[in-house]
């Protein structure tokens, strides 16, 4: 029987874990634990190297791409608006709470991870007024795309990602062979990563031995401590926030959304696809939500590819966690870019759980911070996406129900 990638993530990282405390003990100054610990450096390494390596190419076209998708559906210019306007607003939110949860309970705060001292040392925060963070950050944006591409500038690329996407709308059928090389081109950057990931289970288990032989083993208890508030703010979020969102603007109380949703939910939970729990998605809006076919056809399916509140809630909080662990302070500048960067990339990522942690990456570079914290984050990944996936669905359902409303139908 074929073991699953995750299932061999997973066990990397319990392997990863036990070598690096077996290590811790026997003395990380032995010469078999040092060579032990400089060739799980290496291998580590050339795996988060790899992930940069296609993260610029994978960003690119997967934002251009899905705004340019957007022309199928030109025709419904009120329904989309209102749709994309209510995901804008429900993932800025969910945004909002996760960075809030963080500064508030500042998991990982105290450690400041020697594997990361690098970063902290090369980052700086420059203290600016509104008025000159303002300027400096639209300077950023707008920048020669080949040298953005050239540098890794990721929110430059995509800033111009989207443009080109737009642009692609416009033109509509005299652009096509422009979009359709656009959509080869994100498939071939999605082999490439099913390639990469191919190794993940290796990289990831160096990567935890290398951090735990040589880190503050309280790394534990505050991984933890992080999880519990991803997973009480994501479920905030989905049972009280997006229900009182709802309530505000079609009086549909919590109780009946949530009588008619709870089959899409309860296979989000298990099957953490959005993708997967789709067929079922559209069977609760239409037959126990009475969402007219014309809106769930459109708002559902295209809620699975870029609404992804959750996604986003954790992707913040996990920037400002790694942040901690680096000994860096996000300054209001810093975690405004996070909530930009957060918002592009949940809305860009391809829907496979390997792309979203190229994303990931994306976020953390946004600001500076050190890749080789999804060494960190891909282990617990798993546990977390059952929740998040389960408000990501609940926020698509909810969405179209507030169309419905908005538009009059």
């Amino acid at each position: 029987m074929r073991v699953s990638l995750n299932s061999q993530i997973f066990l990397g990282a319990l392997i990863g874990v036990g070598l690096g405390l077996s290590f811790a003990q026997i003395g990380v100054e032995t010469p078999a634990v040092k060579q032990a610990i400089y060739g799980f450096s290496l291998l580590g390494t050339l795996f988060i190297d790899l992930l940069k390596m296609v993260l610029v190419p994978l960003v690119f076209t997967s934002i251009a791409v899905g705004v340019a998708n957007l022309r199928l559906h030109s025709q419904l210019h009120r329904v989309w608006l209102f749709t994309l306007g209510f995901f804008v607003l429900s993932m800025a939110l969910a945004i909002a709470l996760g960075l809030s949860a963080a500064n508030l309970f500042e998991p990982g705060k105290g450690l400041s991870l020697d594997l990361f001292h690098n970063a902290s040392q090369n980052f700086t925060a420059k203290q600016m007024s509104f008025a000159e963070f303002g300027a400096s950050f639209l300077h950023g944006l707008f920048v020669n795309p080949f040298k953005a591409l050239a540098e890794a500038n990721v929110l430059a690329i995509v800033v111009f990602a989207l443009f080109l996407g737009v642009a692609l709308v416009v033109g509509g059928e005299r652009y096509r062979n422009i979009l359709q090389l656009m959509q080869e081109g994100l498939e071939l950057m999605l082999r490439l990563v099913g390639w990469i990931m191919h190794l993940a289970p290796l990289g990831i288990m160096a990567l935890l031995a290398q951090l735990l032989a040589t880190q503050n083993p309280e790394l534990l208890s505050s991984l933890a401590k992080f999880v519990a508030v991803v997973i009480v703010t994501t479920l905030l979020h989905g049972f009280v926030v997006l229900p009182l969102l709802l309530f505000a603007v079609t009086r549909i109380s919590p109780q009946r959304f949530f009588r008619g949703s709870r089959e899409a939910l309860l296979t989000a939970f298990a099957t953490s696809s959005s993708s997967a729990t789709l067929p079922v998605t559209l069977r609760c809006v239409e037959q126990h939500l009475h969402v007219k076919p014309s809106i769930a056809g459109f708002v559902v399916p295209l809620g699975a590819t870029v609404n992804m509140d959750g996604t986003a809630l954790y992707e913040a909080a996990a920037a400002l966690f790694v942040a901690n662990l680096a000994g860096i302070e996000l300054d209001f500048t810093q975690q405004l870019i996070v909530c930009f960067t957060t918002m592009i990339a949940a809305i860009g990522a391809p829907g496979i759980p390997s792309a979203g942690m190229v994303t990931m990456v994306m976020v953390l570079q946004s600001v500076g911070l050190p890749a080789e914290a999804v060494a960190i984050l891909l282990p617990i990944d798993r546990l977390l996406d059952t929740v998040r996936t389960m408000v990501n669905v609940e926020g698509d359902m909810i969405g179209s129900l507030v169309v419905q409303e908005m538009v009059g139908e």
